[in-house]
């Protein structure tokens, strides 16, 4: 397991679902101005657990709000995502872990997120490469 590096002062993290497997569900910003929930179907939670960094990429630009993940067995939801406006205050480990340079360039350009200093701290080159982890 590769350690984080997080240089952005305002970013929280926690770590709930590392090796875990387990239900989610979105909280999204819909065109109208309000909010939605929506729990991942069964085949989706699948692909989630495979692929965390999914998680952030699956909605338009501006539309995720917050992620909520629940542990098998479990009858409680942790928020491993939450963002007020534009910034990011709470992000789970196991999804920096996986989060790329291409997924915050192209769908969190406008939030803390997308941070140069945080790139060059992890020798970040390309879109391909991670952001949250030493490449």
């Amino acid at each position: 397991m590769k350690n984080v590096i997080n240089t952005i002062n305002d970013l929280n993290t926690v770590n709930y679902i590392e090796n875990l497997k387990g239900k989610y569900r979105f909280i999204t910003k819909v065109r109208a101005g309000f909010m939605s929930c929506n729990e991942a179907r069964d085949f989706d939670n699948v692909r989630l657990n495979k692929s965390l960094s999914s998680v952030l990429s699956g909605y338009k630009k501006g539309a995720l709000q917050t992620v909520e993940f629940q542990k098998e067995g479990s009858d409680y939801w942790l928020t491993v995502f939450a963002r007020v406006g534009k910034k990011v205050k709470i992000i789970d480990e196991a999804i920096l872990r996986e989060l790329t340079v291409g997924t915050i360039n192209g769908l969190w350009y406008n939030t803390n997120l997308m941070d140069m200093a945080q790139y060059k701290t992890v020798n970040s080159k390309t879109w391909a490469d991670n952001a949250f982890v030493m490449n």
